[in-house]
C-alpha cells in the first residue's frame, strides 16, 4: 500500500472528499452546483475565479470547487488539482461545435499527475433544451467525440443531465460518493 493510500484512506476519521467541477464556460457547472443545493437555477452569472461549497451526502462530506471555464482561467486550472478526489467535467449538449475544444482541455486536464486516479463524472448538461428523441444519441456522441477509452487510469461515468430540471443531477453525486468511498475508505 502506498503512501498517498495510506493518508488517503486516513480521511476515514473526516469522512470528506474534494470535488473539483470543470468544463468550458457556460456549461453549467455552477447551475448544477446550485441544483444540488436546493439554491435558484435562474439568473446564474459566468464565475469569475472559484466558489466553494460543502455538502454532506451519505455520510460523506463532499467540499466542491467549482471553477470558472473562460478561457482567460483555464491556464490557471492547475492550481486546484491538489487533493482532488473527483473530477466533475461539465459539457454543453447544446455547444457540439465546441467538442474539439472540450476534449483537448479534458484531455490535458486529465495528464496532471495531481488528478491521476481521480474519479470522473462527465455530466453532458442542458439535455432538456434537446428534443427528447435525440437526447441518446447526443450523449453517445458527445461520449464518443471525447475519446474516453484512453482513460485508463481513471474511474468514469458519463451521464446525460439538465441542471436548469435537476434531471440526473443527483444520480451522478451518487455515483461520485460511490466511486470515491469505494476508493479512498476502508469499508
Amino acid at each position: 500500500m502506498g503512501l498517498l493510500t495510506i493518508l488517503r484512506k486516513q480521511q476515514l476519521k473526516d469522512r470528506q472528499i474534494r470535488v473539483l467541477i470543470l468544463g468550458l464556460d457556460n456549461a453549467g457547472k455552477t447551475t448544477i452546483v446550485n441544483r444540488l443545493l436546493g439554491k435558484s437555477v435562474k439568473d446564474i452569472h459566468p464565475t469569475l475565479g472559484f466558489n466553494i461549497e460543502t455538502v454532506t451526502r451519505d455520510a460523506l462530506t463532499m467540499n466542491i470547487w467549482d471553477v470558472g471555464g473562460q478561457k482567460s482561467l483555464r491556464p490557471f486550472w492547475h492550481n486546484y488539482f491538489e487533493k482532488t478526489d473527483c473530477l466533475v467535467w461539465v459539457v454543453d449538449a447544446t455547444a457540439t461545435d465546441r467538442l474539439t475544444d472540450c476534449k483537448t482541455e479534458l484531455h490535458s486536464t486529465l495528464n496532471e499527475d495531481r488528478l491521476s486516479g481521480a474519479g470522473l463524472l462527465i455530466f453532458v448538461n442542458k439535455l432538456d433544451a434537446i428534443d427528447p428523441l435525440e437526447q441518446s444519441e447526443i450523449v453517445h456522441t458527445i461520449q464518443s467525440e471525447l475519446d474516453l477509452s484512453s482513460l485508463g487510469k481513471h474511474q468514469f461515468k458519463v451521464l446525460g443531465c439538465s441542471a436548469y430540471t435537476g434531471f440526473n443531477i443527483e444520480q451522478g453525486f451518487d455515483w461520485v460518493v460511490t466511486e470515491a468511498k469505494s476508493r479512498l475508505f476502508i469499508l
